[in-house]
C-alpha cells in the first residue's frame, strides 16, 4: 500500500482548481496535482535535467493554472 503526504496550498487556490478541472476527468484538487508532479517528474527523468526553457514552461503552465502567481 503506498503511503501519502500532504502539500498545502491556500484556499483560494483550490476553489480556483476546482473551476478548473469541472467537467474534466479529475476527481479533485489531489489527482491534478499529482497528474501534474507525475508529469514534471517522468519528463525530468527522460530528458535528464530541465533546462531553463523548460521549466520556464512549465512555471507557466502552473501559473496559468492557478498554482502560481
Amino acid at each position: 500500500m503506498a503511503e501519502y503526504t500532504t502539500v498545502s496550498i491556500p484556499k483560494d487556490l483550490a476553489d480556483r482548481v476546482d473551476e478548473t478541472i469541472e467537467g474534466t476527468s479529475f476527481q479533485s484538487t489531489s489527482d491534478l496535482v499529482r497528474f501534474l508532479l507525475r508529469s514534471i517528474v517522468i519528463q525530468h527523468q527522460r530528458q535528464g535535467e530541465l533546462t531553463e526553457a523548460e521549466f520556464e514552461e512549465i512555471t507557466e503552465q502552473l501559473r496559468g493554472l492557478g498554482y502560481l502567481e
